[in-house]
């Protein structure tokens, strides 16, 4: 099994149960925002770009599977760097199908996002039949790749899943990938001041990286019928209510900074994992108070 981005906050965990399971594990990562000492030691380690030439790590592995987490995910950052953002997020997925394609690799997995595709929903919880009408670079090119990918088994017989996620949170998160829940609480630590944009009163759906991780590396050898799955907890909660609850947990006495909301971010989101609960037995363990208390 081959993951690229096996060295960030998803990936590696991926990578962890992997190896547990007792599946020889390569690791491509350029260490952006992963972390070296974050990659397994009983995994192979090949420091590379995904956006660069890769054949050679595929031709020496011969990976059967292939998970794909690498990806430019801030939302903020591609409105500030589009080139970079469709550069990493759609060449960058052209060019692991296209290893993938030349190495005979039986499956791939792609990890896509459940808001930003969607863009302002028209109802919610959303589900999978929602028009997508996404508003931001990192929308665009992250569902944009999820056509290339259902052309690859169209034309090549690459069988795939594709899990779009919720908000994810959790221990070895990377404040720099500007998540809410790391943000806020690299602040609180350091007694800086988190900020807020908007009122706060906006929604997001959050699930925890484990529960996540554990799910994809249950459903490699899985072949239902539908191939592209909603993962989240499927329960709205507040900016607001985020910062609060880690305010306690983590004795932090000041006050959040609201300034002007962003525009092209969603403004509410709750997914509906209806599908992924029926034909893939999607079950989160973890309430989001459990989970920021282990990611504390």
């Amino acid at each position: 099994c081959l993951v690229t981005g096996g060295a960030g906050f998803i990936g590696s965990y991926i990578v962890d149960l992997l190896v547990e399971k007792g599946y020889e594990v390569a690791v491509i990562d350029n260490l952006s925002a992963g972390k070296k000492e974050y990659i397994n030691k009983k995994a192979k380690f090949y420091l590379a770009d995904i956006t660069e030439d890769i054949n050679n790590i595929f031709e020496a592995e011969k990976p059967n599977i292939v998970i794909h987490t690498a990806a430019q995910i801030m939302l903020r950052k591609s409105f500030e760097e589009p080139l970079f953002d469709a550069r990493t997020n759609v060449l960058g997925t052209i060019n692991v199908l296209e290893a993938c394609r030349k190495n005979n690799v039986k499956k791939i997995i792609y990890t896509s996002t459940g808001g930003a595709r969607v863009g302002n929903p028209k109802y919610l919880p959303v589900d999978e039949n929602h028009p997508l009408n996404p508003c931001s670079p990192y929308g665009i090119s992250k569902h944009s790749a999820e056509h290339y990918v259902w052309m690859y088994n169209q034309i090549y017989g690459l069988d795939y899943l594709i899990f779009c996620f919720g908000n994810v949170y959790g221990p070895r998160d990377n404040p720099k990938c500007n998540r809410v829940t790391s943000l806020f609480l690299d602040k609180m630590i350091k007694g800086e001041t988190p900020i807020i944009f908007g009122d706060g009163n906006q929604t997001r759906d959050f699930i925890y990286v484990l529960d996540l991780a554990e799910f994809i590396v249950n459903s490699i050898e899985k072949n239902p019928k539908n191939k592209l799955f909603h993962l989240a907890n499927g329960v709205q909660i507040k900016v607001n209510d985020v910062f609060d609850i880690l305010k306690k947990l983590s004795g932090f006495n000041g006050e959040a900074k609201h300034i002007q909301a962003i525009k092209g971010e969603v403004r509410d989101m709750v997914l509906d994992t209806t599908l992924a609960e029926k034909e893939l037995g999607w079950n989160p363990k973890h309430n989001f108070e459990q989970g920021l208390r282990e990611m504390f």
